[in-house]
C-alpha cells in the first residue's frame, strides 16, 4: 500500500471500501511510517479485530474508541 500525504482535511466520496485494511504483520515499519494511520483487520494473533493504528515513528498505536469529555 503506498503511503499518501495530505496537508488539509481528508476527505472520502466512497468512503473505505474493501482492501482498505492490512494485517499486523503486513504493516511497514512504525519508524518509516511517522504519522500514517493504517485500519488493521486483527489484533496482531490473527483474530478479526478491526482496528485504527497510527505510528508515533517508534511504534504503532492503537486509536482507542472512548467517547470524548
Amino acid at each position: 500500500m503506498a503511503a499518501s500525504h495530505f496537508s488539509g482535511p481528508v476527505l472520502s466520496g466512497n468512503g473505505l471500501g474493501a482492501g482498505a485494511s492490512v494485517l499486523t504483520a503486513a504493516l511497514p515499519a512504525a519508524a518509516d511510517s511517522s504519522g500514517q494511520i493504517y485500519m488493521i483487520s486483527d489484533d496482531g494473533v490473527g483474530d478479526n479485530e478491526i482496528a485504527l493504528v497510527v505510528s508515533n515513528g517508534t511504534a504503532w498505536l492503537k486509536i482507542t474508541t472512548t467517547a470524548l469529555t
